[in-house]
């Protein structure tokens, strides 16, 4: 299984951020900081590892952690960031969370680790109810299958799952470290709340 340390962690700020008005959700303002200070705040107790998928604004962010653009072309989502990732970083475990989750969990990278061993593919975090999708562990050897995957035109994160040795790791203690914030309304009412 791997150690903490073995593994690399990506954040997912690639997308188009429709629901947020066009906005790049990982430069919104959320309780006087970026979202992304937010989710780097939690992330960089935990590893030194950590790089940005980003498809815009790459000056701003890479004032926070070096930053890599899709391969692919047109925003095919999380799984163009998780295959720009395969190829960009050498790790044989590399680790994603999205940009828009500002209270992730205090030992995600722990935990996520030590639920892996020399057979998993994918340890994905479930919250109790559901899985998580793009809170995720993968382990390299993955990347012929997500090719081909995205070869055949799918964007189905949870379809590429399936095709793969996928393990959940129970965060049921903390239900609430998922909430992402996907609309203006949404990342107001948060804030109100902190």
């Amino acid at each position: 299984m791997p150690t903490p340390e073995q593994t690399h962690w990506v954040i997912l700020a690639g997308g188009q951020a429709s629901r947020m008005g066009g906005n790049d959700k990982g430069l919104v303002t959320l309780a006087g900081q970026a979202m992304i200070e937010h989710v780097i705040g939690i992330l960089k107790p935990q590893t030194n590892n950590i790089t940005i998928n980003a498809n815009r604004n790459q000056e701003t962010y890479q004032q926070y952690a070096p930053v890599f653009g899709d391969h692919i072309q047109n925003y095919p989502g999380p799984l163009g960031g998780m295959h720009a990732a395969l190829h960009h970083i050498d790790s044989e475990w590399i680790g994603f969370v999205p940009c828009d989750c500002p209270q992730l969990p205090y030992d995600l990278v722990d935990r996520m680790s030590r639920a892996c061993d020399e057979t998993t593919d994918i340890a994905v975090a479930h919250d109790g109810d559901h899985i998580q999708p793009v809170v995720t562990l993968v382990n390299r050897r993955i990347l012929p299958k997500l090719e081909q995957f995205l070869a055949d035109g799918d964007r189905k994160i949870i379809l590429l799952y399936r095709q793969c040795n996928m393990i959940t790791v129970d965060f049921s203690d903390q239900p609430n470290a998922f909430v992402n914030l996907n609309t203006p309304e949404e990342l107001e009412k948060f804030g109100q709340a902190l």
